[in-house]
C-alpha cells in the first residue's frame, strides 16, 4: 500500500508541475503574439491577416505584404506635386510617414479633414480601385451600392491627369471601413482625387459632416485646379 501511494502521490506531483508549464508557456504565447500585433508596421499586420490599414490607404501591391518606403528622392523636387493651400484650412503635422500633407477644416457641420497620400512609384494602385474602395467606406440609406450611386469626373490640370470622386452616406458603416472604432457617422461626404504625379498618384482624401464638406467644396476644387509639378511657378 505504501509502495502504491508514494507512486500515487509522484504522479499527481508530475501532472501538476506540466499542467502549471503548460500554463506559464501559454502566457508567454499570447505576449509574443500581442506584441507582434501590437508592433509589426501596418502592412505587415495586414499581410498576415491581424488588422486592417489605416482609413484612407490605398491597397497595397498584390493585396499582401509590406509596403516599401518610396525611394531616395521619389515625390520631391521635380518629381512632386505641389499646390496651394486654402487660407481658411489649419495645416497640421501628418500623424503618419503614409501623410504628405494634413489640413483640419472647420465648417457648419463639425470639423472635417483632407490628407494627401504619396507612397511612390508603383505603388498606391490605379484611380479606379481607389474611387470604388473609398465609395466601398460608406452605406446608403436607402440600401443602395456606394459605388453605383458615387460621382467622378476627369479633368486636366495642365499636363496632370485628376480624377475627382464625390459620395455622400452613413461613413463607417461600409464593408472596407479603416478602423473598426471610428463607428457609424450619419451624413458624412466625399471629396476625393486622384492626381497623377510625375512618377506616381497622389491621393487627396478630404472626408468630414456633409455640411462642412460642401461649404468647403470651392476651396478643394480651387485647390485642385492649382496642381503642379515641384519645379513649376504658381
Amino acid at each position: 500500500m505504501r509502495v502504491r501511494t508514494m507512486i500515487a502521490k509522484g504522479a499527481l506531483v508530475a501532472l501538476i508541475g506540466t499542467v502549471v508549464s503548460v500554463g506559464i508557456a501559454c502566457r508567454q504565447n499570447a505576449r509574443v503574439v500581442e506584441s507582434t500585433a501590437e508592433g509589426a508596421p501596418v502592412a505587415q499586420q495586414v499581410a498576415a491577416g491581424q488588422g486592417q490599414l489605416p482609413e484612407g490607404h490605398p491597397p497595397l501591391e498584390g493585396g499582401q505584404g509590406t509596403l516599401p518606403p518610396p525611394p531616395a528622392g521619389a515625390g520631391s523636387g521635380d518629381g512632386a506635386l505641389v499646390w496651394d493651400v486654402p487660407e481658411a484650412w489649419t495645416v497640421e503635422t501628418p500623424s503618419s510617414s503614409m501623410r504628405r500633407a494634413q489640413y483640419r477644416i472647420s465648417g457648419p457641420g463639425g470639423d472635417g479633414e483632407c490628407v494627401v497620400f504619396y507612397f511612390g512609384p508603383g505603388q498606391g494602385g490605379d484611380a479606379k480601385s481607389n474611387a470604388e474602395r473609398w465609395a466601398r467606406q460608406f452605406a446608403q440609406p436607402d440600401g443602395r451600392d456606394s459605388v453605383e450611386v458615387m460621382k467622378t469626373r476627369v479633368f486636366e490640370v495642365g499636363d496632370i491627369a485628376v480624377t475627382e470622386v464625390e459620395v455622400t452616406g452613413i461613413y463607417g458603416a461600409g464593408a472596407m471601413m479603416g478602423s473598426p472604432s471610428a463607428g457609424r457617422r450619419d451624413d458624412y461626404m466625399l471629396l476625393g482625387a486622384i492626381a497623377a504625379g510625375p512618377d506616381a498618384n497622389w491621393f487627396f482624401k478630404f472626408i468630414g459632416p456633409k455640411a462642412t464638406v460642401e461649404a468647403n467644396r470651392e476651396a478643394f476644387e480651387t485647390m485642385l485646379r492649382s496642381l503642379r509639378r515641384g519645379g513649376s511657378k504658381a
